[in-house]
């Protein structure tokens, strides 16, 4: 297993590299560039579950007593390093543009409705996942809104998390609220805040316009420091409130 490094300050010692639970240390644990973005290896636990240990732990508690109340919460993607990301970027563009024939300001927008921009996907982070009901059959894609509506086959998965995530303080990212700006509404999609929260804090204070300046990705060379800037706003922080 790789395992990530956290940095503790010690007045006897200095800088002392310690292997230490999160809930003991919280703000004092330094998230670097790298492991934000997506482009370096952190510990990942549990099968097809692919989380931070106390995401993991936490995960599975809530799905025990989801289970204990009929409902099979499945995870159907949870860490996704940079390459991945980059890759149904650059999948997506060649789609909308080739194959579609958009301009590609259209089409990088009609690609952040729901899909981030490679180094800036919350599932980076080990933190977030998108979740369906096992116990529920249906055809298709299964990421869709409206299947997690009334009548829908992940009604009853919907309604459980409304009423039990935060308890296991898992919370909706992208909610239905009328003023929130950025990526559609996601009814999948829920994060473990005690390690997302600081991660996004430490995130906000990069300068993210520069970074993905940097990056080389096919339709990278469209991004604009007018677009990175709204892209910031509307799309990284347009999110739940409680995950801010």
């Amino acid at each position: 297993m790789r395992r990530r490094t956290f940095i503790k300050k010690s007045g006897a010692t200095g800088i002392v590299l310690a292997a230490i639970p999160m809930e003991l240390i919280g703000q004092e644990v330094e998230y670097s560039v790298m492991e934000l973005m997506g482009k370096t290896d952190i510990d990942l636990y549990g099968k097809d579950i692919n989380l931070r240990k106390e995401a993991h732990d936490a995960f599975l508690e809530m799905k025990r007593a989801a289970y204990n109340d009929g409902i099979d919460i499945k995870i159907v993607s949870s860490y996704r390093n940079f390459l991945r990301q980059e890759a149904i970027f650059e999948r997506k563009f060649l789609k909308y543009t080739e194959e579609d024939g958009m301009e590609a300001l259209a089409a990088i927008d009609k690609i952040i409705e729901y899909s981030t921009i490679p180094g800036t996907s919350r599932h980076h982070w080990g933190t977030d996942i998108d979740i369906i009901d096992g116990h529920r059959k249906t055809q298709g894609d299964v990421l869709v809104t409206e299947k997690f509506g009334a009548g829908g086959p992940f009604e009853d998965l919907k309604q459980w998390m409304g009423e039990n995530s935060k308890t296991y303080d898992y919370h909706l990212v992208y909610t239905d609220d009328a003023k929130r700006r950025g990526f559609k509404y996601e009814p999948w999609h829920y994060s473990y805040a005690p390690i997302s929260r600081p991660m996004l804090e430490t995130f906000r204070g990069k300068n993210i316009v520069q970074l993905l300046q940097r990056e080389e990705f096919i339709g990278a060379e469209h991004f604009t420091i007018g677009f990175l800037k709204t892209y910031i706003q509307d799309n990284i922080l347009g999110i739940n409130k409680v995950l801010l």
